[in-house]
């Protein structure tokens, strides 16, 4: 949204239409151009955890059900090199490269505000180790690892064991590549690799650059070769996330940076505790709370249901550092309030339950708008009207007024919905 004038009734709003460089009216969805294009880069919706090409849809349910060519990774848009292969494959003529960002203008009798939340980065915590020690993940991050669809198809492989993995390929590229150096030179000299490094080693190769090249090569092939060894081993002996924590109100309820309580936290870390049960009935997980909060119909049942069928231990308590062990489990500190000692536990894994922050850009919409945002920074509603902006005719629906879980949140735009269809009926009924 770039612009709106009016009032309730008759507002004149301008909204950029970004380009996808697909024509979506030509696009069957097909994925031909996905699967042939040569570019990978990383997947945000799968919160960093896996890659995408550089043409993809955001997310399997997106609607319309086209592709979008990522600019910024594409190799004809972003970086001016000869490609076109998305072009080439695609059957429907659907790729347009000269495609421009347009505004569109709109004159709409009410506006409702649906714009989401963004998850608290728990980074700002150094003790809780956050983008520091590798299995340590948010509750997003390991919704998308328990996903079919994820980067892992729904099994509980560590973030550890996934950069290994990575790792490995890449060692593997160099290794091959160091390896047909090394024979190029051997066939050429017709000497074995190892004599030339003994030489070397002794100060026997004299002052031939292209023999100290040769034996510095073979050098750097044992070693990387002891490397891929080595790690094929670790990776040999991995095995799949059993033992989990879960750590709540992280970055809510906290006087540091935010007062409020996100809401669905608790609830949400119980889902994927049973979920993830459900996928490896050996997994067991325990939650650490100040105090749980099932305040929804039949919740508190749910949560029981957790603890008697799905291996849930509840753990009242604050976790004060999480540290790491040599073998990458994560180690947590926390005081007992049963024994009301510090104590210490390993976990395969450990997922932080991040609060619900207002979406980036919503303090310029509120401007843009003319909009008040409460103490938290999401938007201002009338008590008594919980849908009612600062503004008549905007309304806000879901987590762009607090917040909140789903099953609210689609109540809330069912009601947003009619309190705007209250607005734009009667003037319908009167041009009609």
């Amino acid at each position: 949204m770039e612009q709106v004038a009016g009032d309730v009734g008759s507002f004149q709003v301008k909204v950029r239409k970004k380009a996808r460089y697909v024509n979506e009216n030509l696009c069957t969805g097909c994925g031909a151009c996905a699967e042939k294009c040569p570019t990978m880069v990383v997947d945000v919706f799968n919160a960093g955890l896996g890659n995408r090409k550089a043409i993809y849809k955001y997310f399997p349910q997106g609607i319309p059900s086209v592709f979008t060519i990522d600019a910024t990774a594409c190799r004809q848009l972003g970086q001016g090199k000869k490609c076109g292969v998305c072009a080439k494959v695609c059957q429907a003529g659907a790729i347009d490269y000269e495609q421009k960002d347009t505004t569109v203008e709109l004159d709409v009798g009410a506006v409702v505000l649906a714009t989401g939340y963004e998850v608290f980065d728990p980074s700002v915590i150094p003790e809780y180790g956050y983008d520091r020690i590798a299995n340590v993940v948010t509750a997003l991050e390991f919704e998308r690892l328990l996903s079919a669809s994820g980067p892992t198809a729904g099994h509980l492989d560590r973030p550890s064991e996934l950069a290994l993995e990575r790792e490995i390929e890449e060692a593997q590229k160099e290794l091959k590549k160091l390896q047909r150096q090394v024979s190029q030179l051997e066939e050429k000299h017709g000497k074995p690799s190892s004599e030339i490094v003994r030489q070397f080693q002794s100060g026997g190769l004299g002052e031939s650059e292209d023999l100290r090249k040769w034996a510095l090569l073979a050098q750097d092939l044992s070693a990387l070769d002891g490397r891929f060894q080595s790690m094929t081993h670790r990776k040999a002996s991995a095995s799949a996330a059993r033992k989990l924590a879960f750590i709540q109100c992280v970055g809510s309820r906290d006087f540091r940076f935010n007062r409020f309580c996100s809401s669905y936290c608790c609830m949400h870390s119980v889902k994927e505790a049973m979920i993830a049960h459900e996928h490896d009935n050996g997994v067991s997980s325990s939650i650490f709370c100040m105090d749980l909060r099932a305040v929804g119909r039949g919740f508190e049942e749910y949560k029981l249901r957790g603890g008697k069928q799905a291996n849930i231990r509840y753990v009242r308590g604050r976790v004060a550092e999480i540290t790491e062990d040599e073998a990458q489990n994560p180690v947590i500190w926390y005081e007992s309030t049963v024994s009301r000692q510090v104590v210490h536990e390993t976990f395969d894994l450990v997922v932080l339950a991040t609060a619900c922050v207002p979406s980036a850009g919503t303090s310029d919409l509120a401007r843009l708008l003319r909009l008040e945002l409460d103490e938290n920074g999401f938007f201002k509603t009338d008590p008594l009207a919980p849908l009612n902006t600062s503004r008549p005719g905007v309304f806000v629906c879901g987590c762009a007024q607090g917040p909140m879980d789903i099953p609210e949140s689609v109540a809330q735009a069912s009601s947003a919905a009619a309190r705007a269809a209250e607005i734009v009926a009667p003037a319908r009924q009167a041009v009609g």
